[in-house]
């Protein structure tokens, strides 16, 4: 299936000169959302696999079904202040500053395998802070996982080490 044919593109978004990639066109379809669940499940056919991390929000939609499908947890990796329990942090870079991701400290025991997954990997800022905070807690990234890929953005090189999975290149 041609997942492309399937996301909006939408130009100046957020702000002149983005050129954004809508995924909600795609997800309101169940058949072809269901096939993006099946067709990252089948490449991750023999991964060894004990959880999956994603961050909020789009990772959610990623990386839920994704465990669900592989019959693995899912831990979210939120917002500071957004977790109930003991947390650890790290900072991440925004394009006008800087903000904070956020895990349980006992989302992940010491060497336990994790995929990180998420919609999109653009500049790569975001899915290297969750690497670092599953890394933080003992856990061994084994890969990462997107729909989405922004090849001219090279996210792929912030990544050095990590197996990446992209089922769509821009």
């Amino acid at each position: 299936m041609n997942f492309k044919e399937h996301i909006r593109v939408i130009e100046d978004f957020p702000q002149p000169g983005i050129s954004f990639k809508d995924i909600t066109t795609l997800l309101k379809d169940g058949k072809v959302y269901r096939e993006v669940i099946a067709e990252m499940t089948r490449r991750l056919e023999g991964v060894q696999i004990d959880c999956i991390a994603g961050p909020e929000a789009r990772g959610f939609v990623i990386g839920a079904p994704l465990a669900v499908a592989l019959g693995v947890g899912f831990i979210p990796i939120r917002k500071s202040g957004k977790l109930p329990g003991e947390t650890i942090e790290a900072d991440y870079a925004l394009e006008y500053g800087k903000d904070k991701l956020s895990m349980h400290k006992d989302a992940i025991a010491p060497g336990q395998k994790v995929l990180i997954a998420d919609d999109l990997l653009a500049t790569g800022g975001t899915i290297a802070t969750s690497i670092n905070l599953v890394k933080q807690l003992g856990g061994e990234v084994i890969g990462a996982a997107f729909l989405i890929e922004l090849l001219e953005l090279k996210g792929r090189e912030k990544l050095e080490g990590i197996e990446v999975l992209s089922l769509v290149q821009y």
